[in-house]
């Protein structure tokens, strides 16, 4: 059967179906002896013959294990699958014996905490498209001490040039020498350094940064550079719920909308 070729190299657990676009598109696929640069092309994997970087990737295709790894990445390790200054991955925390596995999504070089490593794709797809609806909770050391005011309005969202954040969940946990102060903060919303120019908005640098749940996933028990394997119980539940905030999220849309074409009759 035909099926997309992003697709097809994130089921091999080669990298996400957006990392699989970029490969494409950087002329890194052939299909049966031909670059292909077009995205939306499909292939039979159990016809064609399908290399990825010089690589037959077929034989990945017959049968893969989907593994799915929760890492507590420390400071100093980058998000990537490579790195041209060298700088070490978080994939090299991880044992040799594992599948290829590619990060969900992302933690900053200096961040600490949390992080969903897999080989599905369906997966990786799954989690990003339903972000809102999986918080990602933080504990956040800042520069000296914010005023209640300013910290009541980074709950009720700021703006950030671009963009106005969501409502944040934020309690402050204690202070600490120096000054200084730790909060908790829970997203509902995963965009870039979100969390350091919050505080930097309101003049109150982040200092340390760290990620202590994802969705029902947490830290507990696990120390900084240590992982897990997530056994299929959990991963179920996960997916349960990121679908079911999709689909509450779709009818939500779905009412709004028929509420204003009426309103515009």
């Amino acid at each position: 059967m035909q099926e997309r070729l992003q697709k097809i190299i994130a089921a091999a657990g080669l990298a996400s179906r957006r990392h699989a676009e970029e490969m494409i598109t950087a002329g890194e696929v052939m299909v049966n002896g031909k670059v292909v640069t077009e995205l939306g092309t499909k292939a039979d994997p159990e016809q064609d013959h399908i290399k990825v970087r010089g690589k037959l990737i077929n034989p990945r295709l017959a049968y893969t294990e989907k593994v799915y790894v929760l890492l507590n990445k420390p400071k100093g390790y980058l998000t990537s699958l490579s790195d041209p200054e060298g700088r070490q991955l978080v994939t090299d925390l991880l044992p040799k014996g594992l599948p290829r596995l590619h990060p969900v999504g992302r933690l900053d070089f200096n961040t600490e905490g949390l992080l969903l490593l897999t080989n599905d794709g369906e997966f990786t797809k799954l989690v990003t498209a339903a972000r809102e609806h999986v918080p990602k909770t933080y504990h956040v050391k800042v520069k000296g001490a914010p005023p209640p005011e300013a910290i009541t309005r980074l709950r009720n969202g700021i703006s950030l040039g671009d963009h106005r954040t969501m409502p944040a969940k934020i309690e402050k946990l204690e202070s600490s020498e120096g000054g200084n102060t730790w909060f908790e903060v829970t997203l509902y919303e995963g965009r870039n350094q979100q969390i350091r120019k919050m505080f930097d908005a309101i003049g109150h640098s982040v200092i340390k940064l760290r990620r202590v749940r994802i969705g029902s996933f947490t830290d507990d028990g696990l120390k900084p550079g240590k992982h897990r394997i997530l056994d299929p119980e959990e991963v179920k539940r996960f997916i349960r719920i990121a679908k079911a905030g999709q689909h509450s999220q779709s009818s939500t849309s779905t009412k709004c909308a028929k509420s204003n074409l009426k309103a515009s009759k």
